[in-house]
């Protein structure tokens, strides 16, 4: 098989999933119903009517959100590499190394920059 041909099939399940997407959006949006009142234009708030003032959560929750599913990323990319450790040799090695480097340095910055302290 061509290289190129090999990407066909990526093509091809990127665009299915694409199509099947916009159709449900679309689909909704024609077909849902369209009647706006007071009631449903009010915040939802657990079943109860909103009362006092909103407090947002600190940025820093939000970071150590990113930062815990950017290491859940990694273990993800490094699964496969598990797996087939063997037949990549040393140059797989090298890349796995590099690639583990490279977030340690982001995670090794962010610390730096005191997004793990609890203040």
């Amino acid at each position: 098989m061509a290289p190129i041909a090999e990407y066909v099939n990526v093509l091809i399940y990127l665009g299915v999933a694409l199509f099947i997407g916009v159709a449900a959006l679309l689909v909704g949006a024609l077909l849902g119903p369209k009647k706006p009142g007071r009631a449903k234009l009010m915040p939802y708030e657990s079943g109860n009517d909103p009362a006092g003032e909103v407090k947002r959560f600190p940025v820093h929750f939000y970071v150590v959100a990113m930062l815990f599913i950017l290491f859940d990323v990694e273990v993800a990319f490094l699964w496969p590499y598990a797996v087939s450790a063997g037949e990549l040799g040393l140059y797989g090695f090298l890349g796995v190394l590099a690639f583990t480097l490279l977030l340690l340095a982001g995670f090794l910055y962010e610390w730096w920059k005191g997004v793990m302290r609890w203040h």
